[in-house]
């Protein structure tokens, strides 16, 4: 079976982490939700990604086994089992916080998958692994933390709560890059020119929802 390596050296980090990039290669639209269960508890995260026409016609081509230029249920399958297995190691370019403290997340069921209008899309239901009770400030990222694709939020009206939130407060926060570059200079240049490890810094530049109960 063909791997996400194989339709694009390195895309959605299947390299790994020897692999460093300074810019994206992949672009994405997203729309995120954030669901708050009856529990008192976040209970799960929507995803929405609709990918780039440049990303979308080589997938087309790696995955269209019958040519015909359409890809067939059978195919679009086939490439959301290829997106689980790889973006495990990643955790679904999804990060949570709850006071400054990282959740983990879940493995989803499935990666449901289609392609309309020359682009593929994405939807996918995240859970947390633990409880995430709605108390303190939570956080919910949606980014790749090596920059090699590009997960952006067209508008705040793309990031929503969803569900019985009880009264918290939220924001849908955009670091401003040239503020963090002056705040993280040192760190950064550390991160990306002389830590082996990959030290992950672009979740300081991406977008999130934060939430304060």
């Amino acid at each position: 079976m063909k791997t996400l390596r194989t339709i694009l050296p390195a895309v959605l980090l299947a390299l790994g982490p020897a692999a460093a990039f300074s810019h994206p290669h992949v672009f994405a639209d997203a729309r995120l939700e954030v669901v708050a269960g009856a529990d008192g508890k976040i209970e799960e995260l929507h995803n929405i990604w609709r990918f780039d026409d440049v990303f979308s016609s080589q997938v087309l081509l790696d995955f269209d086994k019958n040519t015909n230029l359409v890809l067939d249920p059978p195919e679009l399958e086939e490439i959301g089992r290829t997106v689980l297995a790889s973006l495990q190691e990643f955790d679904y370019y999804t990060t949570l916080t709850q006071d400054g403290k990282i959740v983990s997340v879940a493995k989803p069921d499935v990666i449901n998958v289609d392609f309309k209008d020359g682009q593929l899309l994405m939807f996918f239901a995240i859970k947390p692994a633990v409880p995430m009770p709605l108390k303190g400030k939570l956080t919910f990222g949606i980014y790749d933390p090596t920059l090699y694709a590009s997960i952006d939020f067209p508008s705040d009206e793309d990031v929503v709560m969803m569900g019985d939130f009880k009264g918290c407060k939220h924001a849908v926060v955009r670091p401003d890059p040239d503020e963090v570059i002056a705040q993280n200079q040192s760190t950064l240049t550390d991160a990306f020119f002389n830590d082996p490890t990959g030290t992950d810094m672009s979740k300081l530049f991406a977008t999130r929802l934060e939430v304060n109960c």
